[in-house]
């Protein structure tokens, strides 16, 4: 029984504390206790109750249940982690569990249940004290963006984040198409000690295998036609910074051994060249295939894929986190808004309920382009759900495997029209800018104000082949 303390009891800084315990009683007289000593305490019976609230108000501290139902107490450690640790982390268990309990979810201090005044009030002002201390040594970090979702599946992935920013290990994003693994990569770049160097994104989907063994590793003037200076490739351009390879699939037999050589000891030549460069770059890589079952059906190599596949982190689908669609969606419209678009002040609730019941088969890229449907084919100053895209007012959509969900049609033939049309001119740009330019790639596409890669994808996207629109020479 936790009984009042006395004025000489009272903590020298006070603030928010959220109790939360599966047994009631307990939770409520321990916040009642703290409120009698000047605390500004609530009590929570789980987990759901008490993540919202972590979410919406700054606290101080976090009395936990360490032995919460349902793996509680650890969807909580991932929120508080979450928001930069700036809350102290505090956890009740028995004794006998007090071990196992700060070792599954790491919290500041542990306190022995049914525990003492004395120690419950030293546990806060410890905890408290150690996350001030996380808030001063972050300071220097940036944050790791809210924007890549709150719900528990990402809670998940942005935990990673922040335990394996610094890892030497090369990292592996796994996910499928649309679920912003390139987002992810750039995340980690820029929550690591490397976020001074540059982060070099390569779309090895896009290049073929001379192109992509070239914009690696660079070359010496003289090594193939065309090549009249030497180039640095995007190896040393990484140098002191990050490399993301994304599609890591798609690479050729012989690229792949290219690549097992330069993965393990950071050491290559220039094409055409014979001077061995050696850099220190941090390598993460990407893709949306089963890189096992390419190894099984004997597609990649088997020592390629124990290479890359040291620590991997796998993007979880839209549908499997309908908690972040209100935020991303709203993301998405600001941004498109923004791009010139007509006044929008928000999304109606019907047309929310939509976003967060359709399944998403295209994952996050497909709700952006859904929310640029609405935005530019709407009608009023708030998007109903009569403007979404039919597929989603429909619930229309497609599984991984190409089956029909709900219906046989597929969104793409919903936004088809609206897609073209926004295509037609960025397709002319691009022809205009690579024919002022001679067809160079790196010269269009600073003319276009993106980089090289950028411009590949673009090309990708839109379906253009350079190697038949380029003029016979």
């Amino acid at each position: 029984m936790i009984r009042p303390a006395t004025p000489t009891d009272r903590p020298s800084s006070l603030g928010r504390v959220l109790v939360v315990d599966d047994d009631r009683r307990v939770a409520s007289q321990t916040a009642q206790w703290l409120c009698s000593l000047g605390w500004h305490a609530s009590a929570v019976g789980n987990a759901d109750k008490a993540l919202p609230l972590l979410g919406r108000e700054p606290y101080a501290a976090c009395i936990v249940d360490g032995l919460l139902a349902g793996g509680g107490a650890a969807r909580i450690a991932a929120t508080l982690r979450l928001a930069a640790g700036q809350t102290g982390f505090v956890a009740t268990a028995p004794a006998a569990s007090a071990a196992a309990v700060a070792a599954a979810i790491a919290p500041d201090q542990v306190v022995h249940a049914p525990a003492r005044d004395a120690d419950m009030l030293a546990a806060i002002e410890a905890a408290i004290a150690a996350a001030a201390a996380r808030a001063k040594a972050a300071e220097a970090r940036p944050p790791v963006p809210k924007l890549l979702g709150a719900a528990p599946a990402m809670q998940r992935v942005i935990d990673l984040v922040t335990r394996l920013a610094d890892a030497p290990a090369t990292l592996l994003i796994t996910g499928e198409s649309g679920t912003g693994k390139s987002l992810l990569a750039r995340e980690i770049h820029r929550a690591s000690r490397r976020r001074t160097g540059r982060f070099v994104e390569v779309a090895c989907g896009c290049l073929s295998e001379t192109l992509l063994e070239s914009e690696l590793f660079g070359h010496v003037a003289g090594a193939f036609t065309g090549a009249t200076a030497d180039r640095d490739g995007k190896f040393l351009q990484a140098d002191g910074g990050t490399i993301f390879l994304d599609e890591i699939a798609t690479a050729t037999p012989s690229m792949q051994v290219k690549l097992l050589r330069v993965l393990q000891d950071l050491r290559f030549e220039a094409v055409g060249g014979a001077k061995t460069h050696a850099v220190d770059a941090r390598v993460i890589l990407a893709t949306h295939e089963n890189l096992a079952a390419l190894v099984a059906a004997g597609r990649f190599r088997a020592d390629l894929f124990w290479r890359v596949n040291v620590i991997t982190i796998e993007m979880p689908a839209l549908r499997d986190r309908a908690a972040d669609i209100p935020v991303l969606a709203a993301h998405f419209l600001a941004a498109t808004v923004a791009r010139g678009g007509r006044s929008v002040e928000g999304f109606s609730p019907a047309a929310i309920e939509l976003l967060t019941r359709y399944r998403w088969p295209g994952n996050v890229r497909e709700l952006e382009h859904a929310v640029e449907y609405a935005v530019f084919l709407g009608h009023g100053e708030w998007i109903a759900a009569t403007d979404l895209p039919p597929a989603v007012q429909n619930g229309v959509g497609r599984d991984v495997a190409g089956g029909p969900l709900d219906a046989a049609d597929d969104v793409a033939d919903a936004v088809g029209t609206l897609k073209r049309s926004m295509a037609d001119p960025e397709r002319r740009l691009i022809i205009e800018a690579l024919e002022r330019h001679s067809w160079r790639r790196d010269a269009a596409a600073r003319a276009l104000g993106i980089n090289r890669t950028t411009l590949y994808k673009k090309l990708k996207r839109l379906g253009m082949n350079l190697a038949e629109m380029q003029p016979d020479r």
